[in-house]
């Protein structure tokens, strides 16, 4: 969204009161078509950034955009968190209803990744999988480590920037396994359909070749981003090797069939634990619904952002703080 542009709510009508000026340009997936829209102050605890259908009823990030894998073609659907070269980190916030996307927060503060040389913020588009959630009530049968409880992780490498609350279409091209403070974490690596690159990625081998040294340092980046944070660097399972298209095509069926489970209520555990499955799009789920009630989102107005803090723009080395 265009910096500036203000989304005023009408509350008392229980609905979302947009004019075409506040919305975004429209996002598909396949033949749907979504907008967003703020609530609260960019860079604060407060923001969310909620999805909209083109009434402008709230439809969850997580649960109501279809993951459409197409398993002959390896294409998904991505929803696009954060933007290549951006600090902050956003995420689709799995616990409130309507899931939208807000910054992680940490002891009471929004946070920002770091600059760890030579990489400026995040390296790639950044996102997720909707319709996917790695089950953090079972553990991997060959690793024993528990899933994140999050929806899988994507990493897209195309040419563009994308923005935050993007909805894309992406071919898949491999996987790696990130173990963050001791979960399973899978780095989907993707290029979306409409990129320049697209036509000449088809598989994990596409990447090393025709865009050399890229997941040499992807995985660089991933095992020491924490680092100037006072952090280990972080390890990988399978060595740190890439998993192919094939593998990986199995991962996200497996953790879609996983999410399925989730939202139709077969998950045994702490539902207090677990992400927030309210929906209306998946008919005959647990807590599926016709619409959200707009009393339980917590909008407000949208606000000018918040300054950025002066460390974003500092470059940290390994070791350094």
């Amino acid at each position: 969204m265009a910096a500036g542009y203000k989304t005023p709510w009408n509350i008392a009508t229980q609905r979302l009161q947009l004019t075409s000026n506040h919305l975004t340009a429209p996002v598909n997936s396949r033949s749907l078509s979504y907008s967003t829209v703020d609530s609260g102050s960019k860079y604060s605890v407060d923001y969310k950034k909620y999805l909209t259908d083109t009434n402008g009823n709230v439809k969850s990030f997580m649960h109501d955009v279809p993951l459409d894998l197409d398993t002959r073609n390896g294409t998904a659907t991505m929803v696009v968190e954060i933007p290549r070269w951006s600090y902050a980190k956003f995420e689709i916030n799995t616990k409130l209803e309507g899931n939208p996307i807000t910054q992680d927060i940490k002891k009471g503060n929004v946070r920002f990744v770091k600059n760890l040389f030579p990489f400026h913020g995040y390296v790639h588009n950044y996102g997720a999988l909707p319709q996917t959630w790695e089950d953090a009530t079972n553990s991997n049968g060959s690793l024993g480590l528990y899933g994140d409880n999050d929806p899988l992780d994507v990493v897209e490498i195309g040419s563009q920037v994308l923005d935050t609350g993007a909805i894309e279409r992406v071919k898949v091209l491999g996987s790696l396994a990130l173990i963050d403070d001791g979960e399973l974490d899978w780095k989907v690596v993707v290029v979306r359909t409409a990129d320049q690159l697209a036509s000449q990625l088809h598989d994990i081998a596409d990447v090393q070749t025709i865009c050399p040294g890229l997941l040499e340092a992807t995985r660089e980046w991933f095992r020491n981003y924490k680092i100037p944070d006072g952090k280990p660097a972080n390890q990988f399972a399978f060595n740190g090797e890439f998993k192919n298209r094939e593998e990986t095509i199995r991962l996200v069926q497996e953790n879609h069939e996983a999410w399925d489970k989730l939202v139709h209520g077969h998950i045994k555990a702490d539902a207090a634990k677990l992400p927030n499955i309210a929906n209306t799009s998946v008919s005959g789920s647990l807590k599926y619904q016709e619409a959200y009630d707009h009393k339980t989102l917590s909008l407000n107005p949208s606000t000018p952002d918040m300054p950025l803090p002066e460390h974003v723009d500092r470059m940290y080395y390994c070791g350094s703080s």
